[in-house]
């Protein structure tokens, strides 16, 4: 009993700080992501510090129960046909395999939902808001504060022959209100770490909305991360993240009358997405219809 004790005491402070590793700092190298992409924006640490918590949480609970499998293999082999001592049960380690699981999963739930709370927070006065509109099969990025030369808010539409770019700047506070006018799509950017379904119907309301500050200058792919029809998988765009002066620029250009493509060539900007291309639609079609005369 005082073995099964010991044994029982050190399985419970391995596991229990399991519990608390997730909140912990944790270094931003390659290695340490496990596999994400480096976060472009403020919250997306917060969300790479959770998955990278989380995998050496589940790492180290793996590796003790591998070590705990091992050493049952070599001290419990077999060594004669005698029948060894039979236990019928250990009640200091079943309390500890039976609370511990529960603790750990409260750590994570805990840190889990801080994080959260913290990316979907919204600040009382954005510096800039987006509205982003979902359909079948591509995007709208309106940006509602400016006024084009037809009198309407400036926007930027996609079609099959052209991917949408989203415009946005670095080192301010962006709110996009995302919306769909059919189906559920999820605005995703792998960048952001982040992505939130489109929820028809919702009118831009609570669940639709989000913050970023995005920290880096480039160009990222954005996809619908939503299975929502026929072309899903092509359903692209880009963010084109520029300084906060080129931005300006850029809505400045847009206003006196100039299309997505020229005003980001006015801010020295490729004026064409250079991350995705658009699906060749005529292509596809015919294609998928080639394979139902083959499958007729």
């Amino acid at each position: 009993m005082a073995r099964g004790s010991r044994l029982a005491r050190l399985a419970a402070l391995g596991l229990l700080g399991v519990a608390t590793l997730t909140g912990c700092a944790m270094p931003n190298n390659e290695f340490w992501r496990f596999g994400w992409p480096e976060g472009i924006t403020e919250q997306s640490q917060d969300m790479r510090e959770l998955w990278t918590g989380s995998v050496i949480a589940a790492l180290i609970v793996g590796f003790l129960v591998w070590g705990l499998i091992l050493y049952s293999v070599v001290a419990h082999r077999k060594r004669s046909d005698e029948l060894p001592k039979q236990t019928a049960y250990n009640l200091p380690l079943e309390i500890v395999y039976t609370i511990l699981p529960f603790l750990i999963i409260a750590g994570l739930f805990f840190y889990t939902v801080v994080v959260q709370n913290r990316v979907m927070e919204r600040s009382d006065e954005p510096d800039e808001t987006i509205a982003v509109n979902a359909f079948k099969w591509n995007w709208q990025f309106v940006y509602p504060e400016t006024t084009g030369a037809d009198g309407e808010p400036v926007n930027t539409v996609g079609s099959t022959e052209e991917i949408p770019i989203l415009v946005v700047p670095t080192e301010r506070t962006i709110r996009f209100e995302v919306a769909s006018a059919d189906v559920i799509h999820s605005f995703w950017v792998p960048e952001f770490l982040f992505k939130l379904d489109v929820i028809p119907g919702n009118e831009n309301g609570r669940d639709n909305v989000f913050e970023v500050t995005v920290q880096e200058e480039g160009a990222y792919v954005g996809r619908c991360a939503e299975l929502c029809g026929t072309y899903h998988a092509y359903m692209n765009f880009e963010v084109r993240a520029v300084s906060g002066d080129e931005y300006d620029a850029y809505l400045a250009a847009r206003e006196d009358g100039m299309d997505t493509y020229e005003a980001l060539e006015e801010i020295g900007q490729p004026g064409t997405a250079s991350t995705t291309t658009p699906l060749d639609l005529i292509e596809s079609k015919t294609t998928s219809e080639q394979q139902s005369d083959n499958n007729g």
